[in-house]
């Protein structure tokens, strides 16, 4: 407290010295932090409602192939009129119990209400609004087009593409690094992922990228290996938060928040899941013998070393344990045949072309090998063998792209990055 006294006329200031221009400072500077902390409390709030958002269309895309799988969804007629890819609530109830994907029925109800709210699905005719336990018909928005494709839908689809291509493309881009002193798996280097977009043409120039890189960390589809950190073109490195292939369970539509479990991300989208009762199986063109080595929850980083560039990768999409992954580095050839050779008329090749439907796990294939590249692998319940695909059968062409010059790299990229459906022009030998 201050005190003021007079003496001859002047006021004499006693007690300790003016502090006011500093205190001034020192409030002015309190409310900035206050705001600036306020402005990451909102950031990472927006961050984390993205990535809700993000979660719940991948559990709503990958529950609908799983229904078109399994023919729940098809066209259905009422009173003289055909309603296409629709299904019915009352059984899809009843698939939700019997796939044990809820304990009961309102359960289950609460989880297509999820994605009604989310615009995932909607009755037929949008005469409602809450998905009821009866004979009604819903449809997924993407099977009539009707899917909202707003700003953030897009960047969140065009996230997933981005983190397919990288991931089945056998780059030096992700990879163990370290920063600090710590190591973090799978991380990229900034400016080397810039590199990667202008080559892929996935953006004109690296201020577009740089956009493209702040906006991925924005919807939490990517992030600083430490979280210190925006997205920048330079030297730091970066993670993606998200792992699209993870299968998910329909019960995290129910939670505050999805949970982040730590996940094989090798999860394929050719090879299916193994069998469920989680034994060491083999898909067609493995059989058990010292060719195969078992890998207990590993990542890609570290069996890249072991099954080669020609090696394949398994591992089942079940949410909750990572099973034995099955590497096959030896090629089923028993020699390589040249394009030219195949083509040649009256040679003992016969083309045959299969119509594969991918399901929500993939298509149930392996490619191997280059020019040509052949079909190393086949699971036996797959949508693939149900087509009639076979290993050893040459491929010859991808959706009416013909890529016989092209190694299986190339060709894989083609099918991941592809619609769901599949048009394969393959050659096998005749066997006389």
């Amino acid at each position: 407290m201050q005190r003021k006294e007079t003496s001859g006329g002047k006021e004499l200031m006693c007690g300790p010295p003016n502090r006011t221009r500093e205190t001034k400072t020192d409030i002015l500077l309190f409310f900035v932090l206050l705001e600036m902390d306020s402005m990451v409390n909102t950031m990472q709030k927006k961050t984390a409602e993205l990535e809700r958002m993000a979660e719940v269309l991948v559990i709503g895309e990958q529950l609908r192939l799983r229904l078109h799988e399994g023919k729940v969804i098809k066209d259905r007629r009422h009173h003289l009129r055909t309603y296409p890819n629709c299904f019915v609530a009352k059984e899809l109830i009843d698939w939700l119990m019997e796939h044990r994907e809820a304990s009961d029925r309102e359960t289950a109800i609460r989880i297509m209400q999820k994605l009604l709210d989310h615009s995932i699905i909607h009755h037929v005719c949008d005469e409602h609004k809450d998905f009821k336990d009866m004979k009604l018909f819903y449809r997924f928005r993407k099977d009539d087009g009707t899917f909202p494709l707003d700003n953030e839908a897009k960047v969140f689809m065009r996230g997933q593409r981005i983190f397919e291509k990288l991931m089945n493309t056998e780059n030096a881009l992700l990879q163990t690094r370290e920063e600090e002193g710590v190591a973090f798996e799978r991380a990229l280097v900034a400016s080397e992922f810039v590199d990667w977009l202008l080559q892929e043409g996935e953006v004109a120039s690296r201020e577009e990228a740089e956009v493209l890189g702040r906006r991925l960390l924005e919807h939490g589809i990517i992030q600083h290996v430490t979280s210190q950190n925006h997205f920048a073109d330079g030297e730091l490195l970066y993670q993606f938060r998200m792992n699209f292939r993870r299968r998910r369970r329909l019960l995290e539509l129910l939670t505050d928040r999805c949970r982040t479990i730590p996940e094989n991300q090798d999860s394929p989208f050719c090879l299916r899941k193994q069998n469920a009762d989680r034994r060491n199986t083999s898909f067609l063109s493995v059989s058990p013998s010292k060719e195969i080595k078992v890998v207990s929850a590993v990542r890609r980083s570290s069996m890249s070393a072991i099954c080669s560039s020609s090696g394949y990768y398994s591992s089942s999409p079940i949410l909750s344990s990572s099973p034995p992954v099955l590497c096959n580095p030896k090629s089923v050839l028993k020699r390589q045949v040249s394009p030219e050779e195949l083509q040649t008329p009256g040679g003992p090749y016969v083309k045959r072309t299969f119509t594969i439907v991918g399901d929500a796990v993939g298509w149930g294939f392996v490619v191997r090998g280059n020019k040509p590249c052949h079909v190393q692998a086949v699971d036996p319940s797959g949508p693939a063998a149900a087509a009639g695909m076979k290993v050893c059968q040459f491929v010859v062409s991808v959706n009416g792209l013909n890529v016989l010059s092209l190694d299986y790299r190339t060709v894989s990229n083609l099918i991941l990055t592809g619609p769901r459906t599949v048009v394969m022009e393959v050659m096998e030998e005749v066997v006389l």
